[in-house]
């Protein structure tokens, strides 16, 4: 475990990169299920859907970024779980994240 100490391992951290881990294999499963076809959406350039996960990904890592810069990570509620458990306003920019993800499979 001294290898990886140099990053801060919090739970949220951890259910990230496993999160990450179970899309790319699910993405990897699907293209050996049902082969893909590039198709062209409304950026008109063909893409796949490998492309359109790594574009939903950097704009989803945008929008989480933009909206610390402008609204912050302030608390909006606190769960009464043990000593209060605090749910901050990047949620919200959590859920814009999925929201746009799944425009972006749908349209690009």
């Amino acid at each position: 475990m001294d290898s990886i100490a140099w990053m801060a391992w919090t739970w949220p951290t951890a259910i990230f990169f496993v999160l990450l881990a179970c899309t790319l294999g699910v993405m990897t499963w699907l293209g050996i299920a049902y082969p893909e076809a590039e198709r062209v959406g409304v950026l008109r350039i063909p893409t796949t859907r490998g492309d359109r996960l790594f574009i939903s990904l950097v704009l989803a890592a945008v929008i989480h970024l933009v909206w610390i810069g402008v609204v912050g990570t302030d608390p909006i509620a606190t769960l009464p779980i043990g000593e209060g458990v605090d749910i901050t306003s990047l949620w919200l920019a959590t859920l814009i994240s999925l929201v746009s993800a799944v425009v972006i499979f749908r349209t690009v």
